[in-house]
């Protein structure tokens, strides 16, 4: 624990430097684009309605745990954090590759090329946020205090994909194989986490490995408190913490024992 308070002090002394990379990561994403930033409210928007069509018209998948509320917004409610998840997770594992002329030239927190990653989807994140607002005052979802859940809730949720991505992002840098295998293994967890589907249909025998998928608590947690108005299953959101906590000191553990090594497998 010392040494990842350690770093989080070492962070903030180069906080400028965080900035001028999160910077860099956003201009340079949509540089020479003609939509320019309106591809970071395309994209969801895209996919939320190409897979309301097909699971709540074709596959008429329920959304029980979510009452009457439309599928569109059941969907979207889990979908904006789980492409949030998903995209910090494959631009943080090739935070380092990307950046590889830096680090070999110039001494500054190497964990600053895995958040600045973080910190630009979270920018394109906020832009898509927009449209779940919307649809909520269109379908007039009402809102009461448990929205506030939605600040520990999103914590977890940054805590967990921190974790992660800073043992990707070493992984990945000594053994490329581990962005290929990054796609498949996100394909297959979403499907394992209740984004196309309620919480409700997991079988009861089931429900353990699902108690153990920290995003599958999550996205559970963020349906109750923004659909449904209550508050998140405590215990679920406890364990979810602890996970995501054990997660984020192996990856930076894991990070630090190989940076040393890092310019010598660029």
């Amino acid at each position: 624990m010392l040494p990842l308070i350690k770093e989080i002090k070492n962070i903030f002394k180069w906080h400028e430097l965080l900035w001028q990379m999160v910077g860099r990561e956003i201009k340079s994403r949509y540089k020479q684009s003609i939509l320019g930033y309106f591809w970071v409210i395309l994209n969801p928007l895209a996919q939320m309605l190409v897979m309301s069509f097909a699971f709540s018209i074709i596959l008429r998948i329920p959304t029980n745990a979510a009452g009457n509320i439309p599928y569109s917004i059941f969907l979207f409610t889990a979908l904006l954090p789980w492409n949030l998840f998903a995209t910090s997770l494959s631009f943080a594992s090739n935070s380092l590759v990307n950046n590889s002329p830096l680090i070999t030239k110039v001494y500054f927190p190497r964990t600053i090329l895995v958040l600045a990653s973080i910190i630009s989807k979270l920018v394109d994140f906020l832009f898509a946020l927009s449209i779940l607002i919307i649809y909520m005052i269109v379908y007039q979802i009402p809102i009461n205090a448990n929205i506030f859940w939605v600040i520990p809730i999103f914590i977890i949720q940054q805590i967990f994909t921190i974790g992660l991505s800073l043992f990707l992002a070493a992984a990945n840098l000594l053994y490329r194989d581990i962005q290929y295998l990054l796609t498949l293994l996100l394909l297959l967890w979403m499907y394992a986490t209740p984004v196309i589907y309620p919480a409700d249909l997991v079988p009861e025998k089931y429900r353990i490995i699902f108690q153990l998928n920290p995003m599958a608590v999550i996205i559970n947690a963020y349906r109750q408190t923004i659909l449904g108005g209550g508050a998140p299953n405590y215990l679920s959101l406890l364990i979810a913490l602890f996970l995501s906590l054990l997660v984020l000191l192996l990856g930076f553990s894991y990070f630090k024992s190989r940076e040393k090594i890092f310019a010598d497998n660029i």
